[in-house]
């Protein structure tokens, strides 16, 4: 039973995850209801062993509809690669507690931008060429691989609006983007959480077979109804994660 609803879990989240990220959101907390007793590093372990499957196979699906600025991304996956362990090395440090409570208030502006700017991530038009983009698009890779090592949730939201707002893509573009960024970052995490044997496979290979489903599925409708989709996504996930981070923050 813990199987089937751990699984049920990862599908959705692939799901949602491959639209415009924060499959953690549905993932994370499933896991830590379904096994309260278990170490946090194992359970993360566990959701990295899963979902890096699912961003993977969506970031193939995307590159197949979606021109992606390769010689700007793969440097900047790099860059999220080596942030990210940097990230979840530091973790094992010091904890991240202090940003429960300042997280809610950075998604309460990016939710709110989003809106007032209404006319934000419906036009692909590039601000930037050549060195200056893979600047850029490795700036992105490497604070936000940091974050996602070091705490995590909302990563791909971030990298969604940050690929809109500084790059000037389309959500579409940027969401197909943030999917080769967040596949190294998760890689890089996973792979870090096996060294240290907090990944449970027999579960993990399972639910990566759900999320895999799932994000082949919210992929589809992604590329079938394009950016304005994305973007009533984006809102939606965002308007959750501000829900979610704020009662842990503050009210649990």
């Amino acid at each position: 039973m813990e199987l089937f609803i751990v699984s049920l879990a990862s599908l959705l989240a692939g799901f949602v995850d491959s639209i415009v990220g924060g499959g953690g959101l549905i993932l994370v907390p499933t896991l830590f209801a379904v096994f309260p007793t278990t170490h946090p590093a194992t359970l993360f372990g566990v959701n990295k062993g899963a979902s890096v499957w699912g961003t993977a196979v969506a970031t193939a699906q995307y590159a197949r509809r979606v021109e992606l600025r390769w010689a700007a991304l793969l440097p900047a996956a790099a860059a999220g690669f080596a942030g990210s362990l940097a990230g979840a090395w530091l973790v094992t440090v010091i904890s991240p507690g202090f940003l429960r409570k300042t997280l809610p208030f950075v998604l309460v502006a990016v939710l709110f931008y989003t809106l007032v700017k209404k006319e934000l991530g419906r036009h692909h038009t590039p601000r930037f060429t050549g060195h200056a983009e893979t600047t850029a698009a490795c700036s992105i890779g490497l604070v936000l691989g940091f974050y996602d090592g070091f705490f995590g949730p909302g990563t791909g939201s971030f990298f969604v609006f940050l690929f809109v707002r500084w790059l000037g893509y389309d959500f579409l573009n940027a969401s197909a983007s943030a999917k080769l960024l967040n596949t190294a970052t998760n890689l890089a995490a996973l792979a870090l959480f096996a060294y240290k044997g907090h990944v449970w496979w027999h579960f993990a290979l399972t639910m990566a077979v759900a999320n895999v489903a799932g994000s082949l599925l919210g992929t589809r409708l992604a590329l079938k109804h394009g950016a304005g989709f994305v973007r009533g996504v984006f809102i939606a996930v965002v308007s959750a994660l501000i829900f979610k981070t704020g009662y842990d923050a503050f009210l649990r």
